[in-house]
């Protein structure tokens, strides 16, 4: 065992978010890598979702997602991991704040882990805000709590849906 790894599986959230190059593709394609990690096994996928756009409106809509997954990885290197993806995906750095990006993968919570590092805040900090993010994680885990926040069907309920739209199965 790696200084990477955990004896014992540790559940991790991640939120998906995609509004260029067929955004729903991206978040396929997001999928089946995060299906491919070592030591780790993705075993909840919500529904995928349109949103506005967060920051500047002059851009397309996005879609959204949340998994949850098993890892044997440690927070940091799943999240190295998640930049890799993204890396190979064609992200590059958004112009300006909440730009437009072709993949976004952000881990929502780790276990029980709280972090207040710059590179790693756990659990997400703005989360709980995020129609994009707790309408989805509802989907999978609605008992799930949110330190501080309470479960997340109640947090997700208390959201307004500002155009938020669960697309039809593909």
């Amino acid at each position: 065992m790696t200084s990477s790894t955990f004896p014992t599986w540790i559940p991790a959230y991640i939120a998906l978010g995609s509004n260029l190059n067929d955004p729903a593709k991206q978040i396929r394609q997001a999928v089946q890598r995060l299906k491919a990690l070592p030591d780790s096994r993705l075993v909840l996928q919500s529904s995928l979702y349109r949103s506005a756009p967060l920051g500047p409106q002059d851009q397309p809509d996005f879609i959204n997602a949340v998994v949850g997954m098993l890892t044997k990885r440690d927070a940091p290197t799943l999240l190295t991991e998640l930049q890799g993806i993204e890396q190979r995906m064609g992200r590059v750095p958004p112009v300006q704040r909440w730009g437009a990006r072709t993949i976004d993968l952000d881990i929502l919570m780790f276990g029980e882990l709280r972090s207040s590092d710059a590179s790693l805040q756990l659990p997400h900090p703005e989360m709980h805000k995020r129609n994009f993010v707790m309408v989805p994680l509802a989907e999978i885990a609605p008992a799930l709590l949110l330190p501080g926040h309470g479960v997340a069907s109640s947090v997700a309920m208390q959201l307004q849906l500002n155009g938020l739209e669960k697309l039809a199965n593909e």
